[in-house]
């Protein structure tokens, strides 16, 4: 098996990667609202030439029209971008981009973030940070790492993040089971973190989770030391992340533990991911909750019935090889 992946390009038209009307009319309101957010970013990074250090690159090209700028929306412009999105090891000059990124990650929550972020940056073995070549802003677009719940216990950000997740738990069968990750387990937990701007072509999705699974899997063999091989023979991931979930009279009813979506051709969906592989991690989810989120959501007629929530998703790493055929599968179909 090589270490690295191999150079190659694809020409992709990517669509929205949704399942039913409802789900790309999100897509396309995220999409503005991360895009303005964009714009705010640091200036202060500056790009760095490709060299045989960084990961091997896979290069994507993006034609489609142009939804990857605020002007695009604000001024209407029909034209085609074309774009080459290019996978590198996560470095320091990532932080602001990696942190706006990562804003929402816990909700509102006032939380070490800068501290989680350069846990992120600092594991460079095991992670991907996705930019488009030759940009001047050196913006990423997405990140993707797996990070040990036992290395960095005793850090802040991690401290913070585990007292979170047990706060908005209310489940007691699933309390247990969190408890133990944080505890006994921990050593055996990886915490997946993927993030990314919504409208990131969904053709990317496979390598970027190839890319990081097999660098999980090299870790477990390269690293220099039997401690650090070992900070990365993960038995499950757990996994943050939010999706919209249609309002019920009883809000309380209790069905979060194996919350199901229903079929994209019923009348309305009891839940839409925002991230489609969130389905496909859910449904092979050990076990999972979810938890009403206090971050301003985006005020639009399709989603007066809909509230966004946090879902949180421990998987088993057995289950992590038909995790990646679906997902191809999901891609490739769409």
């Amino acid at each position: 098996m090589p270490r690295r992946p191999t150079r190659r390009r694809r020409m992709l038209n990517p669509q929205p990667l949704t399942f039913s009307p409802f789900a790309r009319s999100v897509a396309q309101i995220a999409s503005i609202h991360v895009d303005r957010c964009q714009t705010h970013k640091s200036k202060d990074q500056k790009g760095s030439p490709l060299n045989s250090k960084d990961k091997g690159i896979w290069k994507h090209n993006l034609e489609g029209k142009n939804d990857l700028s605020e002007s695009s929306e604000e001024e209407g412009s029909g034209g085609v971008v074309q774009a080459d999105f290019v996978f590198f090891d996560p470095k320091l000059d990532d932080f602001h981009g990696v942190k706006i990124l990562l804003q929402t990650y816990l909700d509102d929550t006032q939380w070490d973030l800068s501290g989680f972020v350069d846990l992120i940056l600092a594991q460079t073995t095991v992670g991907t940070v996705v930019k488009i070549e030759g940009d001047d802003d050196n913006t990423p677009f997405s990140i993707v790492t797996a990070l040990n719940l036992r290395r960095y216990k005793d850090h802040k950000c991690i401290k913070e993040l585990m007292e979170f997740l047990l706060k908005v738990c209310q489940e007691k069968d699933v309390i247990k089971d969190l408890r133990l990750f944080m505890g006994e387990q921990a050593n055996d937990v990886g915490l997946l973190v993927s993030q990314r701007v919504v409208n990131l072509p969904p053709q990317l999705l496979p390598p970027l989770y190839d890319g990081l699974f097999d660098e999980v899997s090299w870790a477990t063999e390269d690293e220099p030391t039997e401690e650090l091989r070992n900070f990365f023979r993960f038995k499950c991931y757990l996994l943050v992340s939010k999706i919209y979930k249609l309002k019920h009279k009883n809000a309380n009813q209790k069905n979060n533990r194996n919350l199901k979506r229903r079929s994209a051709s019923d009348s309305g969906d009891e839940i839409v991911y925002i991230k489609p592989e969130d389905e496909i991690f859910h449904k092979l989810s050990l076990w999972s909750f979810s938890f009403p989120m206090q971050t301003q959501q985006v005020e639009t007629q399709e989603l007066k019935n809909y509230r966004l929530m946090g879902l949180v998703m421990a998987v088993e790493a057995a289950k992590i090889p038909t995790f990646r055929q679906e997902l191809q599968s999901l891609i490739v179909e769409t």
